[in-house]
């Protein structure tokens, strides 16, 4: 299977960011292309503001649109949308479409609420982990903070996913020149950034490795300034990947917007499985404590 990772940035308008992504989708030549968490516009949730809300009173025609998109293009496409279920209930949700034809959606589970990622303001935890079939396999798709949770990824394989997706933003904090405390000197050193970029990634390696599927992420680049005041923005930081069900990095991105594109074997995976056979030899009877908040 041939993958397509649009790492891309925010164009400074809806309009302009998605006439640049389906550009960007033309010239690449995957089966299945995959785009950054809601890629249609800024992160807005970098602050708290209801205004944000109206982005998401365009859901149903956003499908629409993406829809024809995938059926021009004849790919599977992985997108990333705000949605409206009424006022007051949103969620952060990513629709897969097979050639045009909606294949199921994943609403984002977990939520962060962090300096500049303050998206327990605007999105209710989804109810359900469950992989998409779809007419190249099945896929877990998974969404940004939900990359740090063993538990999601485990969950999505144990229900026959065969490749892991998560459509990112992620990126460095930018603090206003005026602003010096603790949260910007520390988060800001050359030394925590390297931190932070490879723990993101080192957790999800370990997805791979532990539950023997490929894994793909895709992340926005570019700066994109905070107007709030609190903060000066968010850098991000790129660096889409995907990786084997071994760890073994296929490909990766950098700092700049660029198609990345790489070549799986799904049947590969599945030896590896037989080889280190790590679900056959899981403690289930020894696992209730992970239905508690603590143990």
């Amino acid at each position: 299977m041939k993958i397509s990772l649009i790492q891309h940035s925010f164009k400074g308008s809806k309009e302009a960011t998605i006439n640049h992504t389906v550009e960007m989708i033309k010239k690449s030549n995957g089966e299945l292309v995959i785009l950054p968490e809601l890629h249609q516009s800024e992160y807005f949730c970098k602050s708290e503001d209801t205004k944000y809300f109206k982005y998401a009173e365009s859901f149903e025609k956003d499908i629409k649109f993406w829809a024809e998109v995938s059926k021009k293009e004849e790919r599977v496409l992985v997108t990333s949308l705000f949605e409206k279920v009424m006022d007051g209930i949103y969620y952060n949700t990513a629709i897969v479409f097979d050639k045009g034809k909606i294949a199921g959606k994943y609403r984002k589970t977990h939520i962060p609420d962090d300096p500049g990622f303050y998206e327990k303001f605007y999105f209710t935890p989804g109810e359900k982990i469950e992989p998409i079939d779809t007419s190249i396999g099945k896929l877990g798709v998974l969404v940004c903070w939900d990359q740090w949770y063993p538990e999601a990824a485990r969950i999505m394989a144990l229900k026959g996913a065969e490749i892991l997706i998560y459509p990112t933003a992620i990126g460095y904090l930018m603090c206003p020149e005026d602003r010096v405390d603790e949260l910007c000197e520390n988060e800001n050193t050359k030394e925590e950034k390297e931190k932070m970029l490879n723990a993101w990634i080192s957790v999800q390696r370990g997805h791979a490795v532990a539950n023997g599927v490929y894994v793909a992420a895709v992340n926005r680049v570019g700066e994109e300034k905070d107007n709030s005041g609190v903060l000066g923005g968010i850098e991000f930081w790129g660096n889409s990947f995907v990786f084997g069900p071994q760890g073994e990095e296929i490909v990766r991105g950098g700092l700049s917007e660029e198609i990345i594109e790489s070549e799986i074997d799904l049947k590969a995976a599945r030896e590896v499985r037989k080889i280190w056979p790590f679900f056959r030899d899981r403690r289930i009877e020894l696992y209730d404590c992970l239905k508690n908040r603590y143990c």
